[in-house]
Parts: C-alpha cells; structure tokens; sequence
C-alpha cells in the first residue's frame, strides 16, 4: 500500500497560479509522484481551472460548509499526472481573480472562501464515499492552514496533517466574529488557538495544530524564529520547534532549461557553449531599447515592484549605479505598488538607452530576461526561498540578492573582503543592509567582476551545474510524511545521483527531515488576507530559538 498524500492548495500551475506557490507545490507534486506515493491535489474549482482540466465528475455534495453547500469534483491534470479534487462553489470560487477584485482590492469574503477549503480538505480525510481517504493531509500556506483544525475537530486521529510554510508574512487574519461562520469550535477559538491580538490568524491555527510543520528554507527556518522575520508568530514557533524542519524548495528544470527553452526561438546554449547567450543579451537590448552594446554589462531585475523586494531601494540605487558605471545597462520586469513602478519607469526617461522598464508580466519575457542579461538584481527585505535568483543560475546570469532567507542557502558568495580569486567558487553575490547605498556597492562588487572574465566564466559554470531540481527534494518529504505514518509504505525513494565533476555544488539544504521518528504531539493550544509586516509587531512571549536538527 502506497503512501497516499492529499495536497491542499490555494493554486498550482497550471491550473491556477498568481505567483511562487503556484510553482512550488506543482514541482512538488510531480517529484513525490514520480517517487512512488499516490498524491492528490485538492483546490478551489476556479473557472481556469476548469476549463483546463476539462470533464470532471461529481463525487460528493457537501452540506452545511462555510459559504454553503458545495460540490467535490474529480479530474485529472495530464500535465503533472496527478489527479485533483477541486471544491465548487460558484459564488465563492468564479470570480476573475484568485484572491483579488479587478480593481485591487482583496476580497471580503476570503476567510469564508478558505475556510470552506480546509473543511472540505477535513471532511476528505475523515471519509466521503467514492474518494480515497489519504494517510498524510498536506496544507500549503495560510489558505489552506485550517485544515489540520478541522481534521482535530473532526476527530480523525489516523490521518497525520503536515504544514509548508511558503511566506509567514501572509497569515489570514481575520474577525473573530466570523468564527461561527467558518464553523469553528469555540473551543479553538482562544489565544491557546487561533486567536491572534483578538482577531483569529489561519497560519497561526496550522502551527498549532499539524503534526509536523516545515519551511521552505534552512536560513528562514532560523530566521522566523526571531521577531525580525518572525511576524509575530515567532513565540508561537518556538513552541513547536521541535516539529518544525526546513525542507527546500526546488525548481522546474524542464520549464527552466536554456538547452530546451521554447521561448528562446531555438537559441539553445549550455555551461559548455555560451555562443547563444550572446544573441538573447542582444534580443533582449533590443526589446527593451537599449543601445545595442555587446561588451555592456547588462543588468536584469525581474520581480514585483513591492518594498518586500527592495523596488524602493533599486529606485534609489540604481542610479548610483548608472552615474558610476557608464557601461551599465539596466532592464526592469515587473509591477506592484503603483508608486514604485513611476519611481523605476522615470529611469527609463532619465536614462536613455541605457534604462528600460517594462510594467506588466509576460513569461516569455522572463524567461530572455534571465537568458540575455548579465546580472540579476534581486533584493529583498525577507525571502523564504527565492526561486527567481536559480532561474538565472541556470541561464548563466549571475544574482545579486539580499543576504536572507533561502538566498543565503543557495547563492554562494565567499564575502566582499575576500580576493577577488575566491569568488572562482562563488554562484553570486550577496549584500546585507536595507539601504541604496548598500545595493549600489553590491551592484560595483558585480561590475568589477565582470571586467575579469576567467572568474565571470567559473562563477557562470558553478551556477549553470548546480543541482535545485525537486529531485534533491522529495525524499525528504516523503521521509518527514513516513515518520508519521510508519505503518504505510513511502514507495520508491530515488537515489540522488550526483556528478562527481561537480565539485562546486552548493551543500545539502535539507536541514532535519530524515530521521524524524516521532509524531508531532497533539497540542492543547495552540496574504493575501492580511499581511504582517515583518517588523514592528509586538513579539509573542516565548523567547525564539534555533530550529531542531535530527
């Protein structure tokens, strides 16, 4: 008997996705089924999704759920060969956005949208007739952290809950008020729960009630435990910090592959072969109208325009950066708070043939921005993962990130006072501090590596045969789900295969999921909805701490 896994989610690619989640968990799901356990992903019946799922089969109506009755459909996802559950409710779910209104605004009714989710996800696991009960729930992120409650609150003891946290700054936070709504026990509904500053907080309910709780990251895993990163759940950790591990994320090596990239018309180029490099830097001058100028040294920022990733500081540095370097050339996708898209789309005007914003998204685009540029400028006051930086990896741009987060995992960097000879063994480089002056030094670090090519082209290699595939990743997962449920066969782990001609890979990120022999216990007690900032919050009382390590 398989391990079987249900996956709840809020998106995935491709049936529905906003950002990095919507990536992280259809990587996610792939790899553990490619792994041998049976995993099954359960979200929203978006009308996207729908239409890109095609047929699907009632399985069950569900009666007295937050928001109304609702009804289980069954289908299946060609493309990650995965079968998916998917909650319909039209005056919940068929609405434009995923979240948000057309016009911004988030909608009022999440907390009833998400709610229904997770009771539906419960309901699954105590048993509904013609639908396999799983051995491990999944729940990603806030949207989906009511679950492992609901499962409590249900009584079902045999099916073990596990909770991926993808980006703490975004908890669901809500009125208390709304707890009969939701179909809440009051008895969860207290600050030993859910209860958070007297609102009630989903994250907050999934720390304290799944049985094992992991995080995205080695370095954010530490990081949330202090008030800095911790936005106000640092204590509320603590208290579970033995049952919280840090488990990397991955990324698509198919979708991002410069070998086999079909928005890149043919211009296939590898570690071993950067001729075509060369044409997508020119394609991608031309695109934005930059002066076309081969020995440039052309510098992308691709990422939304948000102060969570430092696009007010980029505004500021960037030209620091331009006056001090006259062959630099800077190209910017991306959008966000309005404000700052006007502050990096002025560069544009100030900075003729050297400077182009492009407001907006288009995948096409990004994939030539990591394959044509030179550098990645990726700052970020906090990072759980950072997935854009290992694009660029792959196509041979070197990043520039924040020394946070999942960056300071994956982007090797021996340190600005070192020589100029370590950085032979670097992947990037890394910068601390919040302010211009602290990324336009970043900024010179790069510039002044570039004007010597043998170390450019070893850092280029380390970063286009580095490993971030899900591959590394899903025995962990499915070790971490067998502690729980040792009773049930994982299936096959696969062997990570390793390149022993290699030798520049970064290490292992797996910090503590092999070896976890224990259930989690049952404790008493205890955005898009709401986001907390990362500071300023008043800490929870418990002292944070290092995360445990098997």
């Amino acid at each position: 008997m398989a391990m079987k896994i249900l996956a709840v989610t809020s998106e995935v690619f491709p049936l529905a996705k906003t950002g990095g989640l919507g990536d992280a968990v259809s990587g996610l799901a792939h790899a553990l089924c490619n792994s041998g356990a049976q995993l099954t992903l359960m979200l929203p019946a978006y009308p996207a999704a729908l239409r890109k799922l095609g047929p699907a089969r009632q399985l069950a109506v569900l009666q007295d759920m937050p928001g109304g009755d609702a009804t289980l459909l069954g289908a299946h996802c060609h493309e990650l060969g995965v079968p998916v559950l998917l909650l319909k409710n039209d005056a919940l779910y068929d609405r434009k956005g995923l979240y948000m209104a057309p016009d911004g605004s988030e909608y009022e009714d999440n907390a009833v949208r998400f709610a229904a989710l997770a009771q539906a996800a419960a309901r699954v696991a105590r048993g509904i007739a013609g639908v396999p009960r799983p051995h491990i729930v999944h729940a990603h992120d806030w949207h989906a952290a009511l679950t492992p409650l609901f499962i409590r609150q249900l009584h079902v003891e045999d099916v073990k809950t596990v909770l991926t946290l993808h980006n703490i700054a975004f908890q669901g936070i809500f009125p208390m008020e709304l707890a009969p709504q939701l179909g809440l026990e009051p008895s969860y509904c207290n600050s030993a729960g859910l209860e958070f500053w007297g609102r009630m907080n989903f994250l907050k309910a999934g720390i304290r009630y799944a049985d094992l709780i992991t995080v995205v990251s080695r370095n954010y895993a530490r990081e949330i435990l202090t008030p800095r990163f911790g936005c106000g759940l640092e204590g509320v950790l603590a208290e579970r910090r033995s049952d919280l591990i840090s488990i990397p994320n991955g990324i698509d090596t198919a979708l991002w592959n410069p070998q086999d990239d079909e928005y890149l018309d043919g211009l296939a180029f590898s570690w071993e072969r950067l001729a075509d490099k060369a044409v997508c830097k020119s394609r991608l001058q031309k695109a934005f109208g930059l002066a076309g100028a081969p020995r440039a040294t052309l510098m992308a920022m691709g990422s939304r325009l948000t102060t969570q990733k430092m696009a007010d500081v980029a505004a500021q540095a960037l030209p620091l950066a331009l006056e001090a370097h006259p062959e630099l050339q800077v190209c910017v996708i991306g959008e966000g708070d309005k404000q700052l898209e006007q502050a990096l789309s002025a560069l544009e005007r100030q900075y003729p043939g050297r400077c182009g914003v492009h407001v907006g998204f288009d995948e096409a685009e990004a994939h030539m921005l990591h394959a044509g540029a030179d550098v990645l400028l990726h700052g970020s006051r906090f990072e759980p993962f950072g997935l854009t930086p290992l694009y660029s990896m792959r196509y041979g741009t070197i990043p520039i990130g924040s020394r946070v987060g999942g960056m300071a995992d994956t982007i090797l960097d021996p340190g600005m006072h070192r020589p100029a000879g370590a950085m032979r063994a670097a992947t990037g480089i890394l910068f601390e501090g919040e302010q211009p002056r602290d990324m336009a030094q970043a900024i010179d670090r790069a510039m002044t590596l570039h004007r010597m090519p043998e170390i450019w082209r070893a850092m280029q290699m380390n970063g286009m045969r580095a490993d971030f595939s899900w591959t590394n990743t899903a025995p962990a997962y499915l070790s971490a789900f067998q502690a729980l449920r040792p009773d049930v066969a994982l299936g096959r782990i696969p062997e990570v295969q390793r390149d022993p001609q290699q030798p520049l890979r970064p290490r292992p990120l797996v910090a503590s999921a092999v070896g976890l022999a224990r259930q989690a216990p049952r404790l008493g007690h205890g955005k898009l909805a709401q986001r907390v900032p990362a500071a300023g919050i008043a800490p929870s009382p418990l002292a944070a701490g290092e995360v445990s390590a098997a």
